[in-house]
């Protein structure tokens, strides 16, 4: 079998790619023999990971290859520091790009200032590509005025001109990158995700000690202002004087940089919006069967595909979703799409209305979303696309399945890593090297309290 470096972020690096790959890998991995490949500071949770495929450092990558050549090397991009030692290496030995994100300008800001700790790399680029208007931008930036101007300039230009070849989730970003690029190699590639088995409304509620009967909206993943929340809850608030018992839960991380809780006192919305914070999947899960209508909002678009999206969709939910980039390409019998414009506020309130009252178009809307997922999207067909791409742009003959799944997703353990939790914290606090002494210390406390 083909050997094949696999370059990603994985868990507990706190990235929808993560999860994306370790889900990912058990499938493709009946293709070819996978080496996965993590950052330098990474130590992989997934215990079927560990126990099953090899996995190196990424700057070990560059040795190893020249001792034993990969026949492939893929790098999966986003939008993020997770993907800046990729990136580094993607420039001196460059492969198959993944390219999660289309706008990559806050991965190439943070891999300037903090990488490579020369800014005047990132107002290189910034001028190279965009001339005097994107030399203004930089200025901005530097200044830390971060403003939406910035998905106008994705900075993506400098991974697709390294790249071998290009995988993309949708045909929004793959007819970017070949503006940019007319001779690059590209594939669409769906993305895979697991089918959540059937939950029961009720008992999910009954868990999360929910009322059985109210309408519940929700929204999921990390809450800033791109989400639209803002706008989906003063559709909200116009829906509660149809329907004053209904509860919006917010079921994810809030950003420090939103004020969500001054929003939700200006709105007066009161006890009718629970916000969880973060919670792991079993919790997340149940959130998902709890709900009867679920927005997934977004502008300006960095052009992703969303994962967190298409688990909700492949759970069976009802999914009002922003007429946006990536989620315009999804069936208007699957979504209900609303566009970002001056109606979006009563459109939103208008469709939820709708739903509510009209059991059976939920029910339809529903059956629709987890057929399509089912059929569209799952890990399997997934896997196939990644196969056939690397047979085209490689001249191999047609990869066959050679083996089952590596391993079973519904038996994954996740083991806690206690020095990166630890020194995610420490990175937090400002502690350096000398504090060493003492995180040893604290370390060692924390074992002796776990059973």
């Amino acid at each position: 079998m083909q050997r094949v470096a696999f370059c990603t972020p994985v868990n507990p690096v706190e990235s929808g790619i993560s999860d994306y790959s370790e889900e990912l890998l058990p499938y493709l991995g009946q293709y070819v023999d996978l080496t996965v490949v993590v950052d330098d500071e990474v130590q992989p949770t997934n215990q079927q990971l560990i126990a099953t495929l090899p996995v190196i450092r990424i700057s070990d990558l560059a040795k190893q290859h020249a001792r034993q050549p990969f026949d492939a090397i893929i790098y999966h991009m986003g939008n993020s520091p997770a993907h800046s030692r990729f990136w580094q290496s993607l420039q001196r030995l460059p492969g198959i790009v993944v390219l999660h994100d289309y706008v990559l300008h806050h991965l190439m800001l943070w891999h300037a200032a903090n990488r490579l700790k020369h800014m005047p790399s990132y107002r290189q680029q910034m001028q190279h590509y965009y001339a005097e208007q994107g030399t203004q931008i930089a200025q901005r930036m530097e200044r830390g005025q971060l403003g939406d101007a910035v998905f106008d300039f994705p900075l993506s230009e400098p991974v697709i001109a390294q790249a071998s070849s290009l995988i993309g989730h949708s045909n929004y970003v793959l007819e970017r990158a070949q503006k940019q690029r007319p001779d690059l190699p590209t594939s669409l590639v769906p993305m895979g995700v697991p089918l959540l088995p059937s939950a029961d409304r009720l008992v999910a509620r009954q868990s999360l000690q929910l009322p059985a009967e109210i309408p519940i909206w929700a929204s999921f993943g990390h809450i800033n202002p791109y989400k639209r929340i803002e706008q989906a809850l003063h559709a909200f608030a116009q829906f509660r004087r149809s329907y004053p018992t209904a509860r919006y839960i917010l079921v994810g991380s809030v950003s420090p940089s939103y004020d969500l809780k001054a929003l939700l006192q200006r709105l007066q919305l009161g006890d009718s919006v629970q916000v969880t914070g973060y919670v792991d999947h079993a919790d997340f899960n149940r959130y998902v069967a709890a709900a009867d209508i679920c927005f997934n909002g977004r502008y300006p678009s960095a052009g992703e595909t969303s994962a967190s999206l298409l688990r909700l969709l492949g759970a069976g939910r009802a999914v009002l979703v922003s007429d946006i980039a990536t989620f315009s390409e999804l069936p208007a019998d699957v979504v209900a799409h609303v566009p970002v414009d001056h109606d979006e506020v009563g459109l939103i309130a208008a469709y939820a209305e709708r739903l509510w009252a009209d059991v059976a178009l939920r029910e339809a809307l529903e059956q629709n979303a987890r057929r399509f997922v089912a059929e569209k999207h799952n890990l399997p067909l997934a896997a196939r696309g990644y196969a056939d791409h690397l047979s085209k742009v490689q001249g191999w003959p047609r990869l066959e399945i050679q083996r089952e799944p590596l391993w079973d997703l519904n038996q994954v353990t996740i083991q806690t890593s206690i020095p990166h939790v630890i020194g995610h914290k420490a990175a937090q606090l400002g502690l350096v090297d000398a504090d060493a002494p003492l995180l040893d210390r604290l370390a060692a406390r924390l074992r002796n309290l776990l059973p």
